[in-house]
């Protein structure tokens, strides 16, 4: 390839770079509860018009703590095939039980989802740990056989477009395709998913939606 023509082909490919990058947008979307109330831990799915899938996400490790009969964090957003370490931060025993949320839970079959046991905290030694590889799609619901007030969950991701609400209620994605898009809001405490909305995805885009979602006290 001569000087000239590799010159022509690179600047082909910048100005391509360039008109992808100029399609790309970012949404920001504030999420609402039934009282009109921000909505924290609200997890958002933007789903492009076209069937765009995008880049697959790449999996990571997180650390998921049970401490003073609490999962921290409440709500883990992961993508597929990472690895989540749980670790019991309390003076005694719980388990770990981990399946599928919502009423996919109620037909799971025995043996499904994943469930461990973690000693308490001894002081001078580290806390039991187990590491959980999320191969699967989908909200996971966490329990403790031992302690039926603890809850936690899990929203295992196969899309680089979903994201999890703030304190204020406000989940901000970014090089999402403009153009139009679907938009769909999982939350723990919700009675039955919500219809997907239609959005329209600019440069710079922000929309809100409500729920008629009533999230629980949590106790602290």
């Amino acid at each position: 390839m001569s000087a000239r023509a590799f010159s022509l082909h690179g600047a082909a490919a910048l100005l391509a770079l360039c008109a992808a990058t100029a399609q790309a947008g970012t949404l920001q979307i504030t999420v609402t509860d039934r009282q009109g109330q921000p909505l924290p831990d609200a997890v958002v799915v933007v789903e492009p018009a076209g069937g765009a899938r995008g880049q697959a996400p790449v999996p990571v490790q997180t650390t998921i703590a049970q401490h003073k009969m609490q999962f921290v964090p409440a709500v883990t957003v992961v993508p597929v095939g990472s690895r989540v370490r749980f670790t019991n931060q309390d003076g005694w025993d719980h388990h770990v039980r981990g399946l599928p949320a919502g009423t996919a839970g109620l037909t799971t079959a025995p043996g499904k989802g994943f469930e461990l046991r973690l000693a308490g905290l001894v002081e001078g030694r580290p806390p039991s740990s187990t590491e959980v590889m999320m191969a699967q799609a989908g909200p996971l619901q966490l329990g403790c056989h031992m302690h039926s007030s603890m809850r936690g969950f899990v929203y295992v991701a196969d899309t680089p477009w979903v994201v999890k609400t703030d304190a204020q209620g406000v989940a901000t994605l970014s090089d999402v395709p403009e153009g139009a898009a679907k938009v769909r809001v999982w939350h723990p405490d919700q009675v039955v998913e919500g219809s997907p909305v239609p959005v329209q995805v600019q440069a710079v885009s922000a929309v809100t939606l409500p729920t008629q979602v009533v999230p629980r006290r949590r106790r602290l």
